[in-house]
Protein backbone atom coordinates (compact mmCIF):
# COMPACT_ATOMS: atom_id res chain seq x y z
CA UNK A 1 0.00 0.00 0.00
CA UNK A 2 1.11 3.92 -0.95
CA UNK A 3 0.88 6.02 1.81
CA UNK A 4 -0.67 9.15 0.71
CA UNK A 5 -0.42 12.23 2.51
CA UNK A 6 -1.17 14.40 -0.37
CA UNK A 7 -4.70 13.31 -0.27
CA UNK A 8 -4.78 15.85 2.34
CA UNK A 9 -3.72 18.96 0.17
CA UNK A 10 -5.48 18.71 -2.77
CA UNK A 11 -7.15 21.54 -2.57
CA UNK A 12 -7.21 24.57 -0.54
CA UNK A 13 -10.69 23.78 1.56
CA UNK A 14 -8.97 20.53 2.38
CA UNK A 15 -6.10 22.38 4.02
CA UNK A 16 -7.84 24.66 5.54
CA UNK A 17 -9.33 22.35 7.50
CA UNK A 18 -6.19 20.70 8.59
CA UNK A 19 -3.69 23.21 9.08
CA UNK A 20 -2.18 22.81 12.38
CA UNK A 21 -1.09 26.82 12.87
CA UNK A 22 -3.14 29.80 12.49
CA UNK A 23 -2.05 33.37 12.32
CA UNK A 24 -4.45 35.60 13.87
CA UNK A 25 -4.29 39.51 14.09
CA UNK A 26 -5.35 38.86 18.05
CA UNK A 27 -1.24 37.84 17.70
CA UNK A 28 0.58 41.35 16.39
CA UNK A 29 1.93 44.12 18.28
CA UNK A 30 2.68 46.79 16.01
CA UNK A 31 5.98 48.97 16.79
CA UNK A 32 5.99 52.76 17.05
CA UNK A 33 8.71 55.76 17.34
CA UNK A 34 7.42 58.46 19.11
CA UNK A 35 9.14 62.08 18.87
CA UNK A 36 8.54 65.67 20.09
CA UNK A 37 7.40 67.60 17.59
CA UNK A 38 3.65 68.70 15.81
CA UNK A 39 2.98 67.23 12.80
CA UNK A 40 5.65 65.11 12.23
CA UNK A 41 6.30 62.28 10.06
CA UNK A 42 9.39 61.89 9.73
CA UNK A 43 10.73 58.76 7.47
CA UNK A 44 13.21 56.09 8.25
CA UNK A 45 15.74 55.33 5.55
CA UNK A 46 16.12 51.73 6.44
CA UNK A 47 12.72 50.94 7.37
CA UNK A 48 10.11 51.50 4.55
CA UNK A 49 6.75 53.08 5.73
CA UNK A 50 7.81 53.50 9.38
CA UNK A 51 8.64 56.91 10.51
CA UNK A 52 9.34 58.65 13.47
CA UNK A 53 5.93 60.37 14.33
CA UNK A 54 5.14 63.35 16.77
CA UNK A 55 2.27 62.50 19.52
CA UNK A 56 -0.80 63.86 17.38
CA UNK A 57 0.41 61.99 14.16
CA UNK A 58 0.74 58.99 16.94
CA UNK A 59 -3.02 59.36 17.86
CA UNK A 60 -3.96 59.01 14.11
CA UNK A 61 -1.98 55.68 13.86
CA UNK A 62 -3.18 54.67 17.24
CA UNK A 63 -6.79 54.67 15.24
CA UNK A 64 -5.46 53.19 12.32
CA UNK A 65 -4.11 50.06 14.01
CA UNK A 66 -6.89 49.67 16.33
CA UNK A 67 -9.87 50.37 13.59
CA UNK A 68 -7.09 47.31 12.03
CA UNK A 69 -7.76 44.98 15.09
CA UNK A 70 -4.42 44.88 16.12
CA UNK A 71 -4.48 44.88 19.80
CA UNK A 72 -1.44 46.73 20.98
CA UNK A 73 0.98 49.05 19.95
CA UNK A 74 4.59 49.22 21.67
CA UNK A 75 6.06 52.54 21.77
CA UNK A 76 9.67 53.91 22.05
CA UNK A 77 10.57 57.27 22.68
CA UNK A 78 12.94 59.43 20.65
CA UNK A 79 14.11 62.28 23.54
CA UNK A 80 15.27 65.99 22.96
CA UNK A 81 18.19 65.75 24.93
CA UNK A 82 20.13 63.01 26.14
CA UNK A 83 22.38 63.17 28.86
CA UNK A 84 24.47 60.05 31.37
CA UNK A 85 21.29 59.35 32.93
CA UNK A 86 18.78 59.03 30.80
CA UNK A 87 16.50 61.68 32.81
CA UNK A 88 14.34 62.03 30.32
CA UNK A 89 13.44 58.56 30.57
CA UNK A 90 11.61 59.08 33.44
CA UNK A 91 10.14 62.50 32.98
CA UNK A 92 6.77 63.16 33.74
CA UNK A 93 6.22 65.43 30.74
CA UNK A 94 8.51 63.11 28.93
CA UNK A 95 7.65 61.84 25.26
CA UNK A 96 6.74 58.30 26.35
CA UNK A 97 4.97 59.61 29.29
CA UNK A 98 3.10 62.04 26.89
CA UNK A 99 2.36 59.73 24.49
CA UNK A 100 0.41 57.31 26.63
CA UNK A 101 -1.70 59.74 28.12
CA UNK A 102 -2.45 60.86 24.41
CA UNK A 103 -3.42 57.46 22.96
CA UNK A 104 -5.81 56.65 26.20
CA UNK A 105 -7.41 59.50 26.34
CA UNK A 106 -8.67 58.99 22.56
CA UNK A 107 -8.40 55.01 22.26
CA UNK A 108 -8.63 53.68 25.68
CA UNK A 109 -9.20 50.25 24.93
CA UNK A 110 -5.74 49.76 23.04
CA UNK A 111 -3.46 48.28 24.94
CA UNK A 112 -0.21 50.28 25.26
CA UNK A 113 3.04 48.76 25.90
CA UNK A 114 6.14 51.27 26.41
CA UNK A 115 9.70 50.10 25.94
CA UNK A 116 11.54 50.57 29.30
CA UNK A 117 15.42 51.12 28.15
CA UNK A 118 17.78 53.82 28.94
CA UNK A 119 20.01 53.39 25.69
CA UNK A 120 17.93 55.98 23.45
CA UNK A 121 17.96 58.61 26.44
CA UNK A 122 21.82 58.86 27.59
CA UNK A 123 24.41 60.38 25.85
CA UNK A 124 26.55 57.20 25.73
CA UNK A 125 23.63 54.77 24.07
CA UNK A 126 24.04 51.91 26.69
CA UNK A 127 20.91 50.63 28.26
CA UNK A 128 22.44 51.29 31.93
CA UNK A 129 24.25 53.67 34.10
CA UNK A 130 27.58 53.82 33.27
CA UNK A 131 30.57 53.52 36.35
CA UNK A 132 34.09 53.43 35.49
CA UNK A 133 33.60 52.79 32.15
CA UNK A 134 31.38 50.06 32.48
CA UNK A 135 27.71 49.34 32.89
CA UNK A 136 26.37 49.48 36.40
CA UNK A 137 23.84 46.67 36.67
CA UNK A 138 22.91 47.79 39.95
CA UNK A 139 22.49 51.45 40.12
CA UNK A 140 20.55 50.67 36.55
CA UNK A 141 18.00 48.75 38.51
CA UNK A 142 16.37 52.05 40.34
CA UNK A 143 16.60 54.42 37.26
CA UNK A 144 15.04 51.31 34.96
CA UNK A 145 12.05 51.32 37.82
CA UNK A 146 11.58 55.20 37.92
CA UNK A 147 11.07 54.59 33.78
CA UNK A 148 8.51 51.74 34.22
CA UNK A 149 6.06 53.78 37.21
CA UNK A 150 6.36 56.71 35.25
CA UNK A 151 4.66 54.74 32.04
CA UNK A 152 2.37 53.28 34.46
CA UNK A 153 1.08 56.40 35.78
CA UNK A 154 0.68 57.95 32.28
CA UNK A 155 -1.28 55.31 31.66
CA UNK A 156 0.45 52.35 30.04
CA UNK A 157 -1.13 48.89 30.47
CA UNK A 158 2.26 46.85 29.78
CA UNK A 159 5.93 48.01 30.66
CA UNK A 160 8.79 46.13 29.07
CA UNK A 161 12.15 45.94 29.60
CA UNK A 162 14.63 45.41 27.64
CA UNK A 163 17.33 46.60 28.88
CA UNK A 164 19.12 42.56 29.80
CA UNK A 165 19.87 43.89 33.47
CA UNK A 166 20.19 41.10 36.53
CA UNK A 167 17.19 41.54 38.45
CA UNK A 168 15.20 44.06 36.95
CA UNK A 169 11.69 42.56 36.55
CA UNK A 170 11.46 41.97 40.21
CA UNK A 171 12.96 45.80 40.97
CA UNK A 172 10.64 47.04 38.53
CA UNK A 173 7.53 44.62 40.10
CA UNK A 174 8.25 45.80 43.55
CA UNK A 175 7.96 48.91 42.73
CA UNK A 176 4.76 49.00 41.15
CA UNK A 177 3.41 47.84 43.51
CA UNK A 178 4.34 49.50 46.34
CA UNK A 179 3.10 52.32 44.59
CA UNK A 180 -0.39 50.75 43.73
CA UNK A 181 -0.06 49.56 40.32
CA UNK A 182 -0.49 46.03 41.04
CA UNK A 183 -2.27 45.40 37.73
CA UNK A 184 0.53 47.18 35.06
CA UNK A 185 1.69 44.01 33.48
CA UNK A 186 5.51 43.05 32.70
CA UNK A 187 6.36 41.81 29.30
CA UNK A 188 10.15 40.85 29.90
CA UNK A 189 12.78 40.98 27.28
CA UNK A 190 14.15 37.91 28.80
CA UNK A 191 15.83 36.48 26.38
CA UNK A 192 17.64 39.29 24.18
CA UNK A 193 20.33 38.31 22.45
CA UNK A 194 23.26 40.60 21.42
CA UNK A 195 22.39 40.57 17.65
CA UNK A 196 23.11 42.06 14.09
CA UNK A 197 19.95 42.43 13.10
CA UNK A 198 19.01 45.28 15.16
CA UNK A 199 20.60 47.87 12.78
CA UNK A 200 17.86 49.78 11.46
CA UNK A 201 16.40 49.79 15.10
CA UNK A 202 19.13 51.36 16.25
CA UNK A 203 18.82 54.35 13.30
CA UNK A 204 15.29 54.96 14.33
CA UNK A 205 15.84 55.18 17.39
CA UNK A 206 19.40 56.94 17.49
CA UNK A 207 20.69 54.53 20.12
CA UNK A 208 23.70 53.35 18.76
CA UNK A 209 26.58 52.78 21.97
CA UNK A 210 29.16 55.78 22.03
CA UNK A 211 31.49 53.08 22.75
CA UNK A 212 31.89 49.25 22.88
CA UNK A 213 28.86 47.01 22.61
CA UNK A 214 26.00 45.60 24.42
CA UNK A 215 27.71 41.98 24.65
CA UNK A 216 28.73 42.33 28.53
CA UNK A 217 24.66 42.05 29.22
CA UNK A 218 22.59 40.82 26.31
CA UNK A 219 23.26 37.08 25.60
CA UNK A 220 25.78 35.13 23.67
CA UNK A 221 23.84 34.07 20.13
CA UNK A 222 25.82 31.06 20.61
CA UNK A 223 23.83 30.34 23.59
CA UNK A 224 20.26 28.33 23.91
CA UNK A 225 20.49 26.64 27.35
CA UNK A 226 21.26 29.93 29.23
CA UNK A 227 18.15 31.32 27.32
CA UNK A 228 15.93 29.32 29.01
CA UNK A 229 17.77 30.43 32.59
CA UNK A 230 17.04 33.83 31.80
CA UNK A 231 13.52 32.97 31.19
CA UNK A 232 12.84 31.05 34.18
CA UNK A 233 14.46 33.67 35.90
CA UNK A 234 12.16 36.43 35.16
CA UNK A 235 9.01 33.79 35.74
CA UNK A 236 10.10 33.57 39.18
CA UNK A 237 11.11 37.73 39.26
CA UNK A 238 7.25 38.39 38.37
CA UNK A 239 7.10 38.65 34.31
CA UNK A 240 3.64 38.45 33.03
CA UNK A 241 4.67 37.51 29.21
CA UNK A 242 8.41 35.84 28.46
CA UNK A 243 10.16 37.29 25.19
CA UNK A 244 12.47 36.18 22.94
CA UNK A 245 14.28 38.42 20.35
CA UNK A 246 14.90 38.59 17.82
CA UNK A 247 12.91 35.72 16.14
CA UNK A 248 14.11 34.06 12.87
CA UNK A 249 17.22 33.33 13.89
CA UNK A 250 16.39 31.74 17.51
CA UNK A 251 12.94 30.06 16.44
CA UNK A 252 14.80 26.92 18.52
CA UNK A 253 14.80 29.00 21.31
CA UNK A 254 10.84 30.29 21.24
CA UNK A 255 9.98 26.72 20.78
CA UNK A 256 12.13 25.74 23.66
CA UNK A 257 10.92 28.29 25.96
CA UNK A 258 7.09 27.55 25.01
CA UNK A 259 7.69 23.83 25.99
CA UNK A 260 8.95 25.09 29.66
CA UNK A 261 7.08 28.11 30.49
CA UNK A 262 3.58 28.42 31.18
CA UNK A 263 3.39 32.27 30.62
CA UNK A 264 2.60 33.84 27.04
CA UNK A 265 5.73 34.19 25.22
CA UNK A 266 6.02 36.65 22.76
CA UNK A 267 8.74 37.00 20.19
CA UNK A 268 10.40 40.12 18.15
CA UNK A 269 10.68 40.16 14.75
CA UNK A 270 12.80 42.78 14.54
CA UNK A 271 13.89 45.64 12.08
CA UNK A 272 16.79 43.86 10.31
CA UNK A 273 14.33 40.79 9.80
CA UNK A 274 11.90 43.51 8.38
CA UNK A 275 14.18 45.28 6.49
CA UNK A 276 15.88 42.04 4.43
CA UNK A 277 12.28 41.39 3.68
CA UNK A 278 11.20 44.93 2.07
CA UNK A 279 14.84 45.59 0.19
CA UNK A 280 14.33 41.84 -1.43
CA UNK A 281 10.87 42.76 -2.42
CA UNK A 282 11.72 45.99 -3.63
CA UNK A 283 14.70 44.52 -5.82
CA UNK A 284 12.14 41.69 -7.03
CA UNK A 285 13.64 39.01 -5.78
CA UNK A 286 11.19 37.69 -3.78
CA UNK A 287 7.01 37.85 -3.48
CA UNK A 288 7.49 40.17 -0.35
CA UNK A 289 3.30 39.82 0.75
CA UNK A 290 3.89 35.89 0.98
CA UNK A 291 7.13 35.89 2.38
CA UNK A 292 5.70 38.06 4.95
CA UNK A 293 2.97 36.09 5.95
CA UNK A 294 5.47 32.65 5.74
CA UNK A 295 7.73 34.28 8.27
CA UNK A 296 5.23 35.58 10.81
CA UNK A 297 3.42 32.31 10.33
CA UNK A 298 6.61 30.25 11.34
CA UNK A 299 7.32 32.66 14.58
CA UNK A 300 3.62 31.56 15.31
CA UNK A 301 4.48 27.72 14.32
CA UNK A 302 7.34 27.96 16.81
CA UNK A 303 5.41 28.97 19.62
CA UNK A 304 5.12 32.48 20.06
CA UNK A 305 1.44 33.42 21.46
CA UNK A 306 2.30 37.11 20.98
CA UNK A 307 4.43 38.97 17.96
CA UNK A 308 5.83 42.16 17.79
CA UNK A 309 6.50 42.99 13.93
CA UNK A 310 7.23 46.01 11.96
CA UNK A 311 4.40 43.83 9.76
CA UNK A 312 1.67 44.50 11.74
CA UNK A 313 -0.71 46.56 9.63
CA UNK A 314 0.06 45.20 6.09
CA UNK A 315 -0.47 41.74 7.84
CA UNK A 316 -3.68 42.86 9.71
CA UNK A 317 -4.81 44.15 5.77
CA UNK A 318 -4.22 40.68 4.38
CA UNK A 319 -5.93 38.57 6.99
CA UNK A 320 -9.02 40.70 6.90
CA UNK A 321 -9.06 39.99 3.52
CA UNK A 322 -8.09 36.64 3.20
CA UNK A 323 -8.30 34.83 6.50
CA UNK A 324 -5.39 32.74 7.61
CA UNK A 325 -2.90 32.42 5.10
Amino acid sequence: MIIRPRRMRRNATIRRMVRETALSVDDLVYPIFVRHGTGEREPIASMVDHYRVSVDELVKEAGEVWSLGIPAMILFGIPKRKDERGREAYARDGIVQRAVAAVKQRIPELVLITDVCLCQYTDHGHCGIIANGQVDNDATLEILSRVALSHAEAGADIVAPSDMMDGRVRAIRETLESEGFQDTGILAYAVKYASSYYGPFREAADSTPQFGDRKSYQMDTANAREALKEALLDVEEGADIIMVKPALPYLDVIHEVRSRIELPVAAYNVSGEYAMVKAADQKGWIEGEKVMMETLLSIKRAGADVILTYFAKEAARLLGEHGDP
